[in-house]
């Protein structure tokens, strides 16, 4: 008798449970990604995010591995997109002097 209740709700956590996992995980960051892209592109920055932060760490001394510099890119594409342009701006500061 409870079993008509109870499949279809666990159908129904399931599919709530992946569904938020696809939107954390895929959807979400590619949302940040366009957003990033957008403000660079206003900015008129042709750079990558990518390019971005392996010349500021250049700059800074530092030399990363690409799969640190990416994990860094998902980083601040989704907890500081702000921090792209600052470091956009520092490169062009050391280019400039240069």
């Amino acid at each position: 008798m409870v079993m008509w209740l109870i499949i279809p709700l666990s159908i129904v956590a399931a599919l709530g449970i992946v569904g938020y996992v696809m939107y954390r995980f895929v959807i979400y960051d590619s949302l940040c990604k366009k957003s990033v892209n957008e403000t660079l592109k206003k900015y008129h920055i042709d750079k990558t995010q990518f390019q971005i932060i392996k010349e500021y760490y250049k700059i800074i001394g530092k030399n990363l591995p690409e799969s640190e510099i990416s994990k860094l890119e998902k980083h601040y594409r989704q907890h500081e997109p702000d921090q792209f342009l600052t470091m956009y701006d520092k490169i062009r500061e050391e280019t400039k002097s240069d």
